[in-house]
């Protein structure tokens, strides 16, 4: 290393080995040269104590390596995981996940997307709280945005994963008609927000086609926030006999309120959940609920970034079907 206290530079490394600067940094990057003089070039940068700078690279490529996955919220278990897994799969020598939670507020996820943007992001990977915001557009017209779960109807979106809400839904609501159900309440994230294909919309039209009579109450993800809102539909009257909870975090907050009241599941309120989160299997009694495909969706979504970045082409859309995983928390109605 230099002696100097001063960053060793690409300069140095062609003072060493003889090589020209040009030379030095495509065998760095694995790009030209015999096997050789790569390794000739590293054994020089490691022996000087070469490291790339991370800003001085994002200048001259005009990419910072760094790709936004901007959560809607993270107080959702199932996100968590979705976030974790992509932070894993992004890292990379030159590319980093910045993992950031929008909290719920769909102005703020806009405002973060901005930031992203301002940051000179290579891509966004979002989950959108409200997909048909107008704002998106703006923010696909600046960097490449792959959106998971809901389609940007108004934006150019590079990629887009669609979650086949129509299909889990449907099997969802059959199921609990199946099962002699009535009277069901669908626990939903959204704020009824206008997108392409609406959980709202779709309960209610499928309900109808099933004569169920359906409820959609608005539930947060958190544990104390879904037992109240739980609490407070249990207590009703009439109370619904059946309820499909858009994600397994919402479904513990109807195991926490049914305890407290007294309540048994399936005896008294049959359950199904959404997303299939591994602490489900560990409830009395096991929670039935939607499977969805992480760690393809994962590989899928991670693809379509690096496509994105590395040859800015739009992939076509797809959509990703659940599966229902049946534990025996749904049962007839109580007599």
């Amino acid at each position: 290393m230099s002696g100097s206290g001063r960053r060793p530079t690409l300069k140095d490394i062609a003072a060493e080995t003889g090589l020209s600067m040009a030379a030095v940094s495509y065998a760095l990057r694995g790009l030209h040269g015999t096997p050789e003089t790569r390794q000739r070039v590293q054994d020089a940068a490691d022996r000087l104590g070469y490291q790339a700078d991370p800003v001085a690279r994002a200048l001259a490529s005009g990419r910072s390596g760094s790709i936004g996955v901007l959560c809607a919220s993270l107080e959702d278990l199932w996100q968590q995981r979705l976030a974790a897994a992509l932070g894993r799969e992004l890292l990379a020598p030159d590319r980093n996940a910045w993992i950031i939670d929008s909290a719920g507020d769909a102005d703020r996820q806009l405002e973060l997307a901005q930031h992203l943007v301002d940051h000179r992001a290579d891509a966004i990977v979002v989950i959108p709280i409200n997909p048909a915001a107008k704002g998106w557009a703006a923010i696909a017209q600046q960097t490449p945005v792959i959106a998971i779960g809901d389609a940007l109807p108004g934006a150019k979106a590079k990629s887009e994963v669609v979650f086949d809400n129509e299909s889990g839904i449907s099997t969802a609501l059959q199921r609990l008609a199946e099962a002699g159900h009535r009277s069901v309440a669908v626990l939903s994230p959204s704020r009824r927000f206008e997108t392409e294909r609406p959980a709202e919309e779709i309960a209610q039209r499928i309900a109808f086609g099933l004569k169920l009579k359906v409820r959609i109450i608005s539930c947060p993800h958190d544990l104390a926030g879904a037992t109240e809102v739980a609490r407070d539909l249990l207590g009703s009257r009439p109370r619904p006999t059946g309820i499909l909870a858009l994600a397994d975090s919402m479904a513990f907050g109807v195991y926490a309120a049914s305890r407290e009241l007294g309540l048994r599941v399936p005896d008294d309120i049959s359950l199904l959940g959404y997303d299939d989160q591994p602490m489900s299997q560990l409830l009395t009694p096991p929670l039935s609920t939607f499977h969805w495909p992480l760690e393809e969706l994962v590989a899928d979504v991670v693809a379509r970034v690096t496509s994105a970045v590395d040859t800015n082409r739009r992939v076509r859309r797809t959509t990703v079907v659940p599966e229902l995983i049946e534990r025996g928390s749904v049962a007839g109605p109580p007599t």
